[in-house]
């Protein structure tokens, strides 16, 4: 990975390959931790921050599920989500604020835990490559929503995604798509899902997915075009059938499926609908579309 000059740890600007932790950590040993992913553009007014509020408040939200006081206000974290992009001058790249339990005692009870907060940024391009994506039905569920806060973004969940990841990608597909505990379509292993039916958008219904910020943003565009916007529960047979198809989220932003368990998807490589939805959303988060400039924040 391209390498910034600081990371941002409790408060301090650390050199980025100083940037350490104990090996024993408690959040490295069992998952309990909360982060955000956040990018910020170039625009004509230097660099800004996609819809940085809202991922700060997920990101308080989420370490409260599992019972994290961050020792920072939101309004802390903000500006030194600002400052971690000014002060290492990047014009364009990843955010990635991290809310784990310290070095200082083990076992499952974190209550005794110190709360630590870092922030690294650094140059991170389209994370599914800028081509459609292959895409194959993993055989591993999206976990259980009775078994955790499905709505929370923490660090353990994330070894589903791995695992689903790992199975599409060792049968030489780009990306996996879980289906819920009921067998519906959920989401990917970072990133929601959507597609398009007879002039229809339609994406899963939350229950079992994350919200996601950019899920949010692509549907506000599609409302403000006209678009039929549908959350409901998808079978897969549904999403198979689809005309159109795509996922969303801060790294992979809108990035086309081109095929679902080696079935084609549409006629064109990008379909009309995906065409405008991501066309409008880079315009957006680079400042060229006045109606969602209240989305960004500038970085200095």
């Amino acid at each position: 990975m391209e390498k910034a000059a600081k990371i941002w740890m409790d408060g301090k600007l650390i050199p980025w390959d100083k940037a350490k932790i104990h090996i024993l950590t408690h959040t490295l040993h069992y998952g309990g931790g909360a982060f955000e992913g956040v990018r910020f553009y170039n625009t004509s007014n230097g660099p800004a921050i996609f819809r940085l509020k809202d991922h700060t408040n997920r990101l308080f939200y989420s370490a409260k599920t599992i019972g994290m006081k961050i020792p920072f206000s939101k309004a802390q974290i903000n500006e030194a989500c600002k400052d971690i992009v000014s002060k290492n001058k990047l014009k364009e790249g990843y955010i990635r604020p991290l809310v784990y339990y310290g070095y200082g005692k083990m076992g499952l009870d974190p209550r005794q835990c110190v709360v630590n907060v870092s922030i690294a940024a650094w140059p991170w391009g389209a994370y599914l490559g800028d081509k459609p994506v292959t895409t194959k039905i993993s055989k591993f569920m999206r976990i259980h929503p009775a078994s955790t806060h499905s709505d929370a973004k923490l660090c353990g969940h994330y070894v589903n995604s791995i695992l689903a990841s790992l199975d599409v990608h060792n049968q030489g597909y780009g990306e996996a798509i879980l289906l819920d505990y009921k067998g519906n379509i959920a989401e990917g292993p970072g990133e929601n899902i959507f597609f398009v039916k007879d002039g229809k958008l339609i994406t899963p219904k939350l229950g079992s997915i994350l919200g996601g910020i950019t899920r949010e943003s692509i549907m506000q565009i599609a409302k403000d075009n006209n678009i039929k916007v549908q959350e409901k529960t998808v079978k897969p047979k549904e999403l198979l059938a689809a005309d159109e198809a795509f996922f969303t989220g801060t790294a992979a932003e809108v990035s086309p499926i081109a095929k679902i368990n080696d079935k084609k998807i549409g006629k064109k490589p990008i379909g009309p609908v995906t065409e405008l939805l991501k066309t409008t959303f880079l315009k957006a988060v680079k400042g060229e579309e006045p109606r969602y400039k209240k989305w960004l924040t500038l970085a200095q």
